[in-house]
């Protein structure tokens, strides 16, 4: 199934002021996992950090949720945002600045191709590395881009079950993903080969994390690519299945796992 669409459906939906485009954001923190675990990590990195004037990259910013969530942390931090969609990238620049955050900035660029040597203290890549197939190439662009004790933070699916694919006879039902997750070790070796040296990974979406996953995100998602009309029956269905996914998010953000359908990678120059 193409979620793409889906996703530009909703974020029609949410586009249309800038109160429903905030609301969309903080649904977003609360329902994604993936959410709880890299806000855990940015908090870690931005401890001591807020007051200074430091430059970020949000590599392939989507929607802009991380962007936002950071520029509210700091308005001492210069923020670019990239992605290859001309209508997202549109959208989001005129939504930042009608907010008052002249500090971010939203381009369109190409991740392979994209480099900015000795830029940036921080990279983000979250529900982006799934997408590309040259990877090691944007690794090695990302480490170009990072000053010296520059950090790359990654959130990807992994191979221990990522996008919902569990043997070699499965294929994901996100069919704009080229892999369906990485191996923990694979990823590590990857970045190691485009430069990085301090590496640290991590599983994330254990047990409670894949319930909360399916229940928020892949069943109201399969329904909405059987019919539109699924949109209507949202609320409700949330409001039975809310309550379960915060506690569920809570207790996978808050536990070390031996495995995992997600990782969380963090990666120094």
């Amino acid at each position: 199934m193409y979620y793409d669409p889906i996703k530009r459906s909703l974020g029609n939906v949410f586009n249309r002021s800038p109160w429903l485009r905030r609301l969309f954001y903080n649904l977003l923190d609360l329902l994604l996992l993936r959410t709880w675990h890299v806000h855990r990590e940015l908090r870690q990195w931005a401890k001591g950090r807020t007051r200074q004037p430091l430059t970020l990259l949000d590599a392939g910013a989507g929607y802009g949720q991380y962007t936002y969530w950071l520029s509210g942390l700091s308005n001492t931090w210069q923020i670019l945002a990239v992605d290859v969609k001309d209508e997202q990238v549109k959208d989001s620049n005129d939504f930042f600045r009608t907010i008052g955050r002249p500090q971010v900035q939203f381009a369109v660029q190409d991740l392979v191709l994209y480099q900015q040597p000795d830029t940036f203290d921080l990279a983000i890549a979250v529900d982006v590395m799934e997408h590309i197939l040259e990877d090691v190439e944007v690794f090695r662009n990302i480490h170009a881009s990072l000053k010296d004790g520059g950090m790359l933070l990654i959130s990807t699916p992994s191979d221990q079950g990522g996008s919902d694919v569990h043997d070699d006879s499965e294929t994901s039902f996100i069919e704009e993903h080229v892999r369906d997750g990485y191996n923990i070790h694979e990823i590590q070796q990857k970045l190691r080969t485009a430069g990085f040296e301090r590496i640290e990974a991590l599983y994330s979406y254990g047990e409670p994390g894949q319930v909360s996953w399916r229940l928020s995100m892949k069943y109201p998602i399969l329904m909405l690519g059987k019919s539109r009309w699924f949109f209507a029956l949202l609320p409700f269905y949330y409001a039975v299945v809310f309550p379960f996914c915060l506690l569920l998010n809570w207790w996978d953000a808050r536990t070390t796992h031996d495995s995992g359908t997600g990782l969380i990678v963090k990666a120094w120059k």
